[in-house]
Formats: structure tokens, sequence, C-alpha cells
């Protein structure tokens, strides 16, 4: 049962993607109907025109390249929902996502939380299905010193987190989510987790994961680095080894 009608504002960071629609289809389709959708295009020079059909029905705000973390945070500037939800233009919400998110989010009075998630292949193929971050806190925690077990396209959290933590660092173009997740829990705010599977994640040979590799590899040594003392810190005064 959700308390009151709270907004939630799905981000929608697009560049150069010809899914976009699917993902935006799953969001104007949600069942919680306070939402508001909005596409961030990120400097694209091909398939923007598959947004046409949806003016009216998103917010579409263009700027010039920036990486994806500039994106969020220029949709998170205008966004007016109480919640955020952020949504890979590559990959799509299953139906209910928005509404049992925020449910379970409710019932445990979390500020921020994430999903289970289904794989597809880029023609639409189911790969994997259920995939599951570690039920346990501790088992999770334990698993951040050496990778990240948040699929960032499974996140919903308040708005108001951004004015306490700060929003995404655009310094780091392939990992400001897992740098985000390391700031919000070392603030002390948990990250529920809502075990079923809500979204589906697109992998394919065109995606930013798989196109610079070498360089998000890199990138994650170098965060690991940066937070190693300050998480094994974190961890022993939560009592985990």
């Amino acid at each position: 049962m959700i308390q009151g009608n709270p907004k939630v504002s799905i981000i929608i960071p697009f560049y150069n993607d010809p899914y976009v629609r699917e993902a935006v289809e799953s969001a104007l389709a949600q069942t919680y109907p306070n939402v508001e959708v909005i596409v961030v295009d990120d400097g694209s020079t091909v398939h923007a025109d598959l947004l046409k059909p949806y003016v009216g029905r998103i917010s579409y705000l263009g700027k010039m390249n920036g990486g994806t973390a500039s994106a969020l945070n220029h949709g998170f500037r205008y966004a007016s929902g109480e919640y955020i939800a952020w949504l890979s233009s590559d990959d799509f919400f299953y139906p209910d996502k928005i509404k049992r998110q925020l449910a379970a989010m409710q019932k445990a009075e979390a500020w921020i939380s994430h999903t289970g998630f289904d794989v597809i292949d880029g023609k639409g193929k189911y790969t994997q299905v259920g995939i599951i971050p570690p039920k346990a806190a501790h088992d999770m925690l334990r698993t951040f010193r050496n990778s990240n077990p948040i699929n960032g396209c499974t996140v919903m959290m308040k708005k108001e987190l951004f004015k306490r933590i700060g929003m995404f660092n655009e310094a780091q173009r392939y990992t400001h989510d897992l740098d985000y997740w390391y700031r919000v829990m070392l603030a002390g705010y948990p990250v529920h987790l809502t075990p079923e599977p809500l979204i589906a994640y697109r992998w394919h040979e065109g995606m930013g994961t798989v196109q610079h590799k070498e360089a998000i590899e890199q990138e994650t040594r170098a965060l690991f680095r940066h937070y190693e003392q300050r998480w094994s810190y974190y961890l022993k005064q939560l009592g985990i080894r």
C-alpha cells in the first residue's frame, strides 16, 4: 500500500541509442499513475528522431555531450518528483516497477533502493532471468570490497538525497554510480533491496560497458583504492569482517 501519491521522476539519459523507444514506452506504461518521464539527450547525432512520437508525453532536455553522469545530473535538476528513478535508454522497466518499488521503500522507510533484474540481448531475447543481488545486508556490503552489486537502472531514491549527498561525480565517466553508492552508504543511508526482478537489462555489443571495457576496469580499480580504507573502517564499525 502506497501512502499518499508522491510523484516519481523517471530520468532516461540518451545518447545515439536505437533502443530508446522501448525504454520510453516502458516508462510511460507504468501502472503507478503519478510519474513524469524526462529524457536527457546527451548530444546525440543519430536516433533522436525516435523520440518525436512522444512529444507532449515526455520532457525532452537537450545538452552537449558530457557523459552519463552529467546527463543524469541535468535531469535531476529539472525533475519535480519526490522520488527519482534512473532508466538507461537501452533497458526497460516492467509495468509494476515503480509501484512495487515505491511501496517497498515506504514500508522500509528507505531513502534509496535497488531491485533484482533480468538480462536480455540485443534482439530482446532473455539470456538470464532472476538476477538477485545478495539479500543479506552484510553479504552485500562485503561485495563492495571488489565489485558493484547494484544495477543503477534498478535504483530509485528520494530526491532529497541529492541535497544531502550531492549529485553524481561527473569526473567519474564510467563509475559514477559505484562512487555514489559508496558516498550514500558512508553517509549512513542503507540501500534497501526489493529482490524481485523489475527491469530488463540489455547486454549488447554497442553498450558502453562493452565498448569501453578497459577504461571502465581501470577507473573501477582506482575507485576501489580510493575508498579502501574508509570502506574497511565502515565495515569494522558494523562488525563485518
